[in-house]
């Protein structure tokens, strides 16, 4: 399959990376961790912490925002039902790896308020995007398909926007209950995400005052 082949090339230039890294014939000494678990565990942050943010950005304000405005709305609404729980899923995932490396590298004990901050940020985002995909998403996703079924009996949701559920919504109360009933669940689905989005800005500009280029 052709996303495995990308998966297993991008593992073995991983692993060369890892071969011939400095860092992986250094000496260690004693009490001290190894150079070669440090570096990795660095890496897995870095590259989970911009995975997870790339995802992010690119979903919560880019991707959807044009999937919205050309596709007919029942379709976009079937896209995304498929779509996010493997996005929150992949971003839950990628914010653990994080936030686990983080604490590794700095022991609570040990560290200093900037570091603790850093890692409750990172937690935050985890559990953000862990409540959307156990809570809010499986409710947003249950309410859109009764949603959709009440358009279909009115004849409408095949075309690109809301114009035409605003205007039936007006004589159809029952589609005007379950508007605001997903609107408000959606709506609490939207703000963890951004909440979620915002933990990992934050880290971001921890990370940056930390690299000298």
């Amino acid at each position: 399959m052709a996303w495995m082949t990308r998966f297993l090339t991008a593992v073995a230039f991983l692993a060369i990376g890892v071969i011939f890294s400095p860092e992986t014939f250094g000496s260690k000494s004693d009490g001290q961790k190894s150079p070669v678990l440090i570096t990795g565990l660095k890496l897995a942050h870095l590259l989970c912490f911009s995975t997870a943010w790339g995802a992010a950005l690119w979903v919560t304000f880019i991707g959807g925002i044009i999937m919205f405005k050309n596709l007919p709305r029942h379709q976009f609404g079937n896209l995304q039902s498929k779509m996010f729980p493997a996005y929150f899923s992949m971003v839950g995932v990628c914010c653990a790896v994080a936030a686990g490396s983080f604490g590794y590298l700095h022991p609570w004990k040990t560290s200093g308020a900037s570091e603790k901050y850093q890692l409750g940020f990172l937690l935050a985002a985890f559990a953000f995007n862990l409540s959307n995909l156990i809570i809010f998403t499986p409710m947003t996703i249950e309410m859109m398909k009764q949603r959709h079924k009440i358009e279909r009996e009115a004849n409408i949701g095949e075309e690109v926007g809301w114009t035409k559920n605003q205007e039936v919504a007006k004589k159809n109360p029952k589609l005007a209950s379950m508007n605001k009933k997903f609107g408000m669940i959606h709506g609490l689905s939207s703000l963890a995400n951004i909440f979620a989005f915002g933990s990992l800005a934050i880290h971001s500009w921890y990370l940056a005052g930390k690299i000298d280029l």
